[in-house]
């Protein structure tokens, strides 16, 4: 397995599993940054220590300027951080308009994924069914998430809305060191349909996060993890 050189952007908790796991991914970390390693001189060629590939998992606040460094510097970005739409529509607008590799998404649970898939489906045949059924969906994750909802909660919500044919009620839940839990209820005078997905490990973020840049490598453009895993014909 040729062995891809990779800046993880961002040493927190998350940045921290992602570098734990790259080395078996087929990954060389030869740079790990946080706040104070890009504040003086930005994400640069040399910080980036010889990377052509970036994974950055930092603050809505911080996403936009270390993603165009990254991308001003030649190197793929695959980004986890959520909360930062407008400017990251820029420059996804921006990729596609000229060169360069990023791909983003709120969730790279490789289960949320498919996840988000089921959920569609469901929402189409209960809203087909006409047995009176209301719906709703209920996200919890740790008190330190700083966007509520999750990027994941608005991406199942839009994506099962229109399956559903309406808007679908989100709420948020903020506690403890929940990783991350989603579960679409589908609810009526008797009975209820719960569909959940439950992660139980950071780490599960970071793996998926790695399978995403391993492969975008050598890939040109925008991409989601629609482009991974095509929907069935």
């Amino acid at each position: 397995m040729t062995r891809i050189a990779l800046a993880v952007v961002g040493d927190g908790k998350m940045g921290r599993a992602v570098a734990a796991l790259a080395p078996e991914a087929g990954f060389e970390v030869v740079a790990l940054l946080g706040a104070a390693d890009v504040a003086a001189a930005g994400i640069t060629p040399a910080v980036l220590n010889g990377a052509t590939m970036a994974i950055e998992f930092t603050e809505p606040s911080a996403a936009a300027v270390n993603v165009r460094q990254c991308l001003a510097a030649g190197c793929a970005v695959v980004c986890g951080t959520t909360g930062w739409d407008d400017e990251r529509r820029r420059i996804e607008d921006a990729v596609r308009g000229g060169t360069g590799t990023f791909l983003w998404a709120p969730n790279f649970s490789l289960g949320v994924h498919l996840f988000t898939r089921i959920t569609e489906y469901a929402a189409r045949l209960v809203a087909q069914a006409g047995a009176g059924f209301d719906t709703h969906l209920l996200e919890t994750h740790h008190s330190a998430k700083v966007d509520a909802p999750s990027g994941t909660a608005r991406l199942l919500a839009d994506r099962a809305a229109a399956a559903w044919g309406g808007t679908i009620p989100v709420t948020s839940v903020r506690t403890g060191h929940v990783p991350g839990t989603h579960a679409f209820v589908f609810d009526a005078p008797f009975e209820q349909i719960t569909l959940e997905h439950v992660a139980r490990d950071r780490r599960v973020f970071a793996a998926g996060a790695l399978h995403a840049a391993r492969w975008l490598n050598g890939r040109r453009g925008v991409f989601t993890l629609d482009h991974l895993f095509p929907a069935p014909e």
